[in-house]
């Protein structure tokens, strides 16, 4: 067998493992691998701030900020002002890091997702196939149309902290989960 196929072999049966787990800490967080390495960006316009209703992909009706899986060669800060700039031809300026995610689904899928901020942008938010806009105040997030940790984790994006969190997720269903303030 060639190391690329033991590496592969490898790979899918720790994410053959991990999706039989239900807690964050049946993980081994230390040699976790994601399927996908993906972003999301906020964009803040004085006390609101710009979200998405997706309209296809992972999350599909669902409310988040805009964001998408890294290309070849792509840092993350990269992606992110790409899949703003391709959701809702607007760019991010001066993005900053705000925390990771790393995600694992029960159906094996995995992702580790970076997440920035951007406190001015270029352009005129306007829908896509992928995407419609929404100006949303901050105080009025619409968590209940949302994936199941964002109203654990965007307080902490809102006061300014930088956090990481682990997810299990089943589905939509948020099965269990870690987050911790880092930095500062």
């Amino acid at each position: 067998m060639s190391s690329v196929s033991a590496a592969t072999a490898d790979a899918d049966a720790q994410n053959a493992t991990n999706a039989a787990c239900t807690t964050v800490a049946e993980i081994d967080w230390s040699s976790w691998e994601p399927v996908d390495f993906a972003t999301l960006l906020f964009v803040f316009r004085g006390d609101e701030v710009l979200l998405i209703e997706k309209k296809r992909g992972l999350g599909e009706g669902l409310v988040n900020a805009p964001g998408g899986r890294l290309e070849p060669g792509e840092t993350a800060m990269q992606a992110a002002v790409r899949e703003v700039q391709e959701e809702l031809h607007v760019t991010p300026l001066e993005p900053r890091w705000c925390g990771r995610h790393r995600f694992q689904f029960r159906d094996g899928y995995s992702m580790d997702v970076q997440v920035f901020a951007a406190d001015s942008f270029e352009g005129t938010p306007t829908e896509t196939d992928e995407a419609v806009p929404l100006w949303v105040p901050c105080d009025a997030i619409p968590y209940e149309r949302m994936w199941a940790d964002d109203v654990h984790w965007i307080p902490l994006l809102l006061a300014g902290e930088q956090f990481e969190g682990r997810y299990v997720f089943d589905g939509q269903k948020m099965c269990d989960f870690v987050i911790e303030v880092v930095g500062r």
